[in-house]
């Protein structure tokens, strides 16, 4: 019999001794951990099951749709729309929100996600994940609307991902420090396997697509020079690359062992403040990193506090160890200074 504490153990716990949760929030996250598990599930059968390859669809953002996108999205919104805890959903692969049907009881949170996030490395094998927020439905008896959703990060109740590689592992946070839970397969559970996770604050190791280096300004340029120098540049200290082309993957290894990830700004869509999605991507990743010891910013202001225009909005993020993001956060203020001057 196993002595390891089981997510529903831990959630009632959280509810009923710390009073961090609600039940209905306590609720939520055991019906996205149990949507989590069946996503596992379909991405382990891989070709077996039939799910791998392209669906020859686009979603919102213009971006070719793989059949597990698909399947992952539609397994988190029909888990969760009957519980009677949910007003609404909103997914990066959908334009408009999803609010709940009126057959169903109307909740007082709203739910956000990236379904399965680096969906680019499913044939190949290679970690992915999903990435879920959880926000509160804003005061007042009326219909949902997507403004409730525009929401700055710092407002958000709950966030984690769930990494579908080796094992499936589940990081969670609800305000109060982060959590890992694996997925044992044998009782069908998560149990939790490492608390209070925390992120050194500082690092020899980042993450980033160099092959868009002549694209990127010169803040993060400068930076990067400065780590590739090594230790007879200006750090004075070796740095490892790490580049998994999955958010979900790198930002593990950080929660993990540290490091910075940044996926910036680029002069090919300029008009375009980065790549990566407020809502589903950097608000959740960014509070996550915070709670454990971390910092995230977009280079010029702290991710949490950005106050969102648009459902599907954009940002450049840079995040992991403390005093490698404060670094990078302050050369963009030096070259904006300089820039002004």
């Amino acid at each position: 019999m196993s002595s390891r504490i089981s997510l529903t153990r831990y959630l009632v716990e959280k509810q009923r001794v710390d009073g961090h949760i609600p039940a209905q929030l306590r609720l939520l996250l055991e019906v996205v951990a149990r949507a989590c598990k069946m996503i596992s599930h379909a991405v382990n059968k891989g070709a077996l099951g039939g799910v791998l390859g392209s669906a020859h669809s686009e979603n919102v953002q213009g971006e070719v749709q793989k059949k597990l996108d698909i399947i992952a999205n539609e397994v988190l919104i029909e888990a969760n729309e009957w519980g009677g805890h949910l007003a609404a959903m909103a997914s990066e692969e959908m334009e408009a929100i999803h609010v709940v049907p009126n057959r169903y009881p109307k909740g007082e949170y709203l739910l956000l996600f990236d379904p399965l996030d680096g969906s680019s490395n499913i044939d190949v094998n290679v970690s992915i994940g999903t990435i879920f927020s959880v926000l509160k439905m804003p005061e007042g008896d009326r219909g949902v609307q997507e403004s409730d959703f525009l929401q700055p990060g710092s407002h958000q109740v709950a966030a984690g991902y769930c990494v579908y590689g080796p094992q499936t592992t589940l990081v969670l946070t609800v305000g109060d420090g982060v959590d890992l839970f694996t997925l044992d397969r044998e009782q069908g559970s998560f149990l939790l396997t490492q608390e209070r996770l925390r992120i050194p604050e500082d690092t020899q190791e980042f993450a980033i697509n160099m092959s868009n280096m002549r694209h990127w300004d010169t803040p993060v340029r400068r930076y990067i020079d400065e780590c590739l120098a090594g230790k007879d540049g200006p750090r004075g200290k070796n740095f490892n690359m790490r580049w998994v082309a999955s958010m979900v993957a790198d930002v593990h290894r950080i929660m993990t062992r540290g490091g910075i990830f940044m996926y910036p700004w680029d002069k090919r869509e300029p008009n375009k403040p980065g790549k990566l999605r407020l809502m589903y991507e950097a608000n959740p990743m960014s509070w996550l990193v915070e709670q454990a010891g971390g910092a995230a910013t977009n280079g010029r202001q702290r991710i949490l506090d950005v106050q969102p225009t648009q459902l599907h909005e954009r940002v450049s993020v840079i995040l992991g160890s403390r005093n490698e993001v404060e670094r990078v956060t302050r050369y963009h203020a030096e070259h904006a200074a300089g820039t002004a001057g």
